[in-house]
């Protein structure tokens, strides 16, 4: 299963018949990690709770509730803010892991379930049928106005909204680039690995590279030179179009990293590029002032 992940990189044909919103279809965080992904590795990391707090929370939306997981140290408060955006496999146990790591640098990690009225990623066993049937329904317009609640939520509740950032991978990755276009109130941010440019569609419009020229918020693109579904050619296009602008965001092309390179549940893992690529993020969120 594991080869078929270079799908989640594809454009996505979306079925505009079926994604108004319907309510939620998910009301409560998978345990575990998704079906598409097993067996999981053996190099999986996990961390502990030890000095943190981290569990499901509610997020109130427009049209109801959504899910979220979120982590912050037990002392202190008004925590820096770090929004964790999904993979396409939803926010399954790696993702809760990258937000308990966050916490245990100081930050208010929040990742909200952004498929929740879309459908439950983690059930399905096969990627093709998880971005046709989950995962190309999802609107951007949708997901920016979930964010832009999530994070109101995470001021409410220990967290400081004026001290802000992002980060995503893969499909998360591209939302980085859009939702820092999309909210001025983010400081800064960090794309692992998601596509930067491809066709638009009726629910995903824009890519990134539409939005390099214009994007004010710095943000550290991390990407791998073995990426089989995001070409050099597509990280140069981008830091042509990033220098035109003023944002001066920086891409780190990791030359032999695959797609994937910081999941270590899954064989892509490249634990060297990795670790650097994560202190890479916190240097660069701390020197924008989010901590």
């Amino acid at each position: 299963m594991h080869e078929d992940l270079k799908s989640e990189l594809n454009s996505l044909v979306p079925d505009p018949e079926n994604h108004s919103r319907r309510g939620f279809l998910v009301t409560t965080l998978p345990v575990g990690f998704a079906l598409a992904v097993q067996p999981v590795s053996a190099q999986t990391i996990t961390t502990n709770t030890d000095g943190i707090t981290a569990g499901e929370v509610k997020v109130p939306v427009q049209d109801g509730e959504m899910p979220a997981y979120r982590a912050f140290p037990n002392k202190g408060s008004n925590f820096p803010v770090v929004l964790v955006i999904q993979e396409i496999f939803g926010v399954h146990e790696h993702i809760k892991d990258l937000c308990r790591r966050l916490a245990k640098k100081g930050y208010y990690a929040i990742a909200p379930a952004l498929f929740a009225r879309q459908g439950d990623p983690s059930t399905i066993e096969n990627v093709q049928n998880l971005i046709r049937d989950i995962v190309s329904k999802v609107p951007d317009a949708q997901v920016m106005a979930d964010l832009d609640a999530t994070l109101a939520f995470a001021g409410k509740h220990e967290g400081n909204e004026k001290k802000a950032a992002i980060t995503g991978y893969c499909w998360g990755g591209r939302i980085v680039w859009l939702y820092a276009s999309h909210n001025p109130k983010i400081k800064a941010g960090a794309a692992w690995y998601g596509r930067m440019e491809g066709q638009g569609t009726p629910l995903q419009p824009t890519q990134p590279i539409e939005i390099a020229v214009s994007l004010k918020v710095p943000i550290l693109g991390l990407y791998g030179g073995k990426d089989q579904g995001i070409p050099q050619s597509s990280v140069e296009k981008m830091r042509v179009e990033l220098a035109k602008g003023k944002s001066k965001s920086e891409i780190i092309l990791y030359g032999n990293a695959q797609h994937g390179f910081n999941a270590d549940y899954r064989p892509s893992y490249g634990k060297v590029d990795a670790e650097d690529a994560w202190a890479r993020m916190l240097a660069w969120f701390k020197s924008h002032g989010v901590k």
